[in-house]
């Protein structure tokens, strides 16, 4: 499958990005590699393989997933917000995103 450079900038739109030329160029070879690179990863026999819900499972993986909860002391209010940029009341204030 060939990428355009009309699908670069049709994706760049969708995305909001602005590109120079030397970018959309540069950007079209980058995701055609990417496109091919998953049609060589098809054709991989996965057959006999068996499917994993994580990606490294080690040996005692199942004492660190499905561990019990456990009720912690967490950071006063005071804490929390030492670093915070713009504290509010008792509260982190973000700008606003309308």
């Amino acid at each position: 499958m060939a990428i355009t450079r009309e699908e670069v900038l049709k994706i760049a739109d969708l995305a909001r990005l602005h590109f120079s030329e030397e970018e959309l160029d540069a950007f079209t070879v980058q995701f055609q590699r990417i496109l091919d690179y998953v049609e060589q990863l098809k054709q991989v026999n996965v057959e006999d393989i068996e499917p994993t819900s994580h990606v490294s499972l080690a040996q005692d993986f199942e004492k660190h997933i499905f561990r019990e909860d456990e009720v912690k002391a967490s950071l006063s209010v005071e804490e929390s917000l030492a670093n915070a940029p713009d504290p509010g009341a008792g509260h982190f204030r973000v700008p606003k995103v309308l």
